[in-house]
């Protein structure tokens, strides 16, 4: 029949009603976008399986030295384990608290766990007296200085840092990764975009070609200008793959984990070890300091002979483990790496079926023949001259434009994680202009900019899209954003009036 009635394909003589159209149409439009969905799930996948595979080697090397520690010393220590459980129970948590993605201040955990260990530990290795309250917070002080468990809190509290910093930023890059990609894959497609994907997928059937494929470069302009706000996040998504996989080798190498937080319960026994082979001169010096406190009548402790044991324990290694995972992750997430601008090319390919680039056979928008116009770039600002899709440069689409800034974040703390520095993370759903978004270098170069002393510089607070237990609510005592940032989310609040 005549085909003045289409609103869409040529207006030749067709095979299509208005009713048929409008049916391809919607079923252009829905098959498009599960295109779009499927591809993202794919790679929501492999994210999630990498997650999935460090958490648990993570979780398992952390519960094994709970495990360790909790089998060898009753036997060894008496008391002064069993009158202290609650201690080392306390650490752990609050070590798992921080990895999941707590609001805590690792030093400050790792510090009060050596003060409330040596509290407990003085009264008990000295049960001949009555030692109060305020006695034992002058013992603190004057303890601090004599070394009382060695140089043991401060080696493992710049160690165990580190590698606690790259593991959290580590896990939570893979999630926000796959977040994004989430995100951005349920953004729905522009009127102007289903048209053309329309007359590119459904538009033969009209004319009767419907085993005629589109030509493969049309078919990459029309993907290109759908996707074209899609396409910008391809430099963050490098990237974010690019500062994960930096941060792997810091895991598997300068700040190994497996070394580290395998053989916590080890470090803990060797500090016990040096506080009692230095007992008589600790007590001394703090008695020195604080005065000899009064003689308690309950006497000394029958325990005392367990109490002053070595305990035995050995540190089973899983670097081997390690290492395979950091290698399979590096793998994929250089595959990973330029998965936004080889988007067009692989729905082409696989799944629109487009024919080859030097088919002069195939559908060109209007028939079967040859297609003449260039392929244009990537990304919005190349579209303003796409011979398929009307495609605004002037109005990005917003929730794509916030999912580049929440790469941005995530760079800039795997940035800092790389040279051993925290940052907090507060939610960022409310307000996207959080406290900075990052300089989005993925090499030393960012960190170096950034660094300041891990042992003594206080965490800075970033924004991080919401995550099911790893979205936190809260921030460190001081924000300590650069320069830079600042500048960055005063623009972005500013671009964000503009495009409105």
């Amino acid at each position: 029949i005549l085909g003045e009635h289409l609103r869409i394909c040529p207006q030749g003589y067709t095979c299509c009603t208005s009713e048929m159209e409008e049916n391809f149409a919607n079923k252009s439009r829905s098959e498009f976008e599960a295109m779009m969905k499927e591809a993202g799930r794919s790679v929501q996948m492999t994210l999630t399986a990498q997650h999935r595979s460090f958490d648990s080697y993570f979780q398992d090397l952390l519960n094994k030295s709970e495990k360790a520690l909790y089998d060898a010393f009753p036997s060894t220590y008496g008391e002064l384990y069993s009158q202290n459980m609650k201690v080392f129970k306390d650490l752990y948590s609050e070590l798992r608290r921080y990895y999941r993605g707590s609001n805590i201040n690792l030093e400050e955990a790792l510090n009060e766990f050596w003060t409330h260990l040596l509290e407990r530990l003085f009264k008990l290795m000295n049960p001949q007296y009555h030692i109060t309250d305020e006695y034992l917070d002058c013992m603190v002080k004057h303890a601090e200085q004599h070394k009382p468990f060695g140089e043991v809190p401060r080696d493992l509290k710049v160690k165990a840092t580190r590698a606690f910093i790259a593991a959290r930023s580590y896990a939570q890059g893979f999630l926000v990764g796959s977040d994004v990609v989430k995100k951005v894959s349920q953004v729905s497609l522009s009127h102007e975009c289903t048209r053309a994907i329309m007359k590119l997928m459904y538009c033969p059937h009209c004319r009767g070609m419907s085993s005629v494929k589109p030509c493969n470069n049309y078919c990459l302009n029309v993907v290109k200008g759908c996707l074209a706000n899609q396409a910008d996040l391809n430099t963050e998504w490098k990237y974010l793959m690019d500062s994960l996989v930096i941060v792997a080798d810091r895991i598997d190498g300068p700040y190994n984990v497996d070394t580290v937080i395998g053989t916590i319960h080890m470090r803990i026994a060797e500090a016990i070890s040096n506080l009692q082979e230095n007992k008589d001169s600790i007590t001394a010096k703090v008695f020195q300091g604080c005065g000899n406190p009064k003689i308690s009548t309950k006497g000394s402790s029958s325990d005392d002979k367990k109490r002053r044991g070595k305990v035995a324990l050995e540190a089973k290694s899983s670097a081997q483990a390690l290492e395979m995972l950091v290698l399979d992750a590096k793998g994929n997430l250089t595959a990973l790496k330029t998965y936004w601008i080889t988007l067009p090319s692989s729905l082409c390919s696989k799944k629109v079926m487009a024919s080859s680039a030097a088919d002069d056979k195939c559908w060109n928008g209007m028939t079967k023949g040859s297609y003449l116009p260039e392929v244009m770039g990537d990304g919005l600002a190349n579209q303003i001259n796409n011979p398929e899709v009307e495609v605004d440069i002037t109005k990005p689409d917003m929730t794509i434009r916030q999912q580049i800034m929440q790469l941005k974040i995530m760079t800039n703390r795997l940035g800092n994680a790389n040279i051993g520095n925290d940052v907090d993370f507060q939610d960022a759903s409310d307000d996207m202009s959080g406290s900075g978004s990052g300089d989005s270098c993925p090499d030393d170069v960012c960190g170096k900019r950034l660094s300041k002393s891990p042992s003594t510089r206080q965490p800075e607070t970033h924004a991080i899209p919401k995550q099911s237990g790893h979205g936190i609510n809260g921030s460190s005592s001081r924000s300590l954003p650069s320069a830079f940032l600042l500048l960055l989310s005063v623009a972005f609040i500013a671009t964000q009036h503009l495009w409105r």
